[in-house]
This record gives C-alpha cells, sequence and structure tokens, in this order.
C-alpha cells in the first residue's frame, strides 16, 4: 500500500527538471531505528545484563530458577545479537553464494 500524498510528491519530482529524487529522499530525517546496528546493540546490551546477572553477580543464587533463565538468555541473547550484527555488516557465512563476479 502506498501513501497518495508520497505518490503526488514524487509525480512532481519527476516531472521537475534539475530536481533529483535521490537528493529529496536523503532530506528527509533519518529514524535513529533504521539503523542496522539498533538491534544487535540492543540485544548485546541485554545479553551483557543477564550475563553479570547469571555469572558475575551472587544476587541470584538463592533462586536457581532465575539464575539459570539469566544464563540460558545470555547465550541465546549474545548469539543473537552476534548473529543480527554480522548481518549488518554485510558479512556472508561459508557456502553463501556472493554477487561479486569470478
Amino acid at each position: 500500500m502506498t501513501d497518495p500524498k508520497r505518490d503526488e510528491e514524487r509525480e512532481l519530482v519527476e516531472g521537475a527538471e534539475g530536481v533529483d529524487e535521490i537528493d529529496e529522499i536523503e532530506e528527509e530525517p533519518r529514524n535513529p531505528f533504521d539503523n542496522p546496528y539498533f538491534l544487535p546493540v540492543l540485544l548485546g546490551g541485554f545479553a551483557l545484563w543477564c550475563g553479570w546477572d547469571g555469572f558475575v553477580s551472587d544476587k541470584f543464587l538463592e533462586r536457581p530458577g532465575t539464575l539459570w533463565f539469566n544464563r540460558v538468555m545470555f547465550l541465546l541473547l549474545g548469539a543473537g545479537a552476534a548473529w543480527l550484527g554480522m548481518k549488518a555488516r554485510g558479512l556472508r557465512g561459508p557456502g553463501t553464494p556472493s554477487n561479486e563476479g569470478p
């Protein structure tokens, strides 16, 4: 679904001489949530928090359920942050076809 107002603006931009559509897009304010590193950093922060509570801090020693939750979530969130971080950097794993020529 497209925004009708946005389509009208695009038609005006395409019809005008000397105005580039790319310039119009670059002038729009960026949303901080559009940054590809936002989610990996957020998950990494939560992973560090769970890792601290699960392995370093002695705050949850008398509650083993909470202790194990923090330890498991440290591993899951850390793995998710690493995967999303590599995806944001554009790194490819082994066996992934690349777009580069021979």
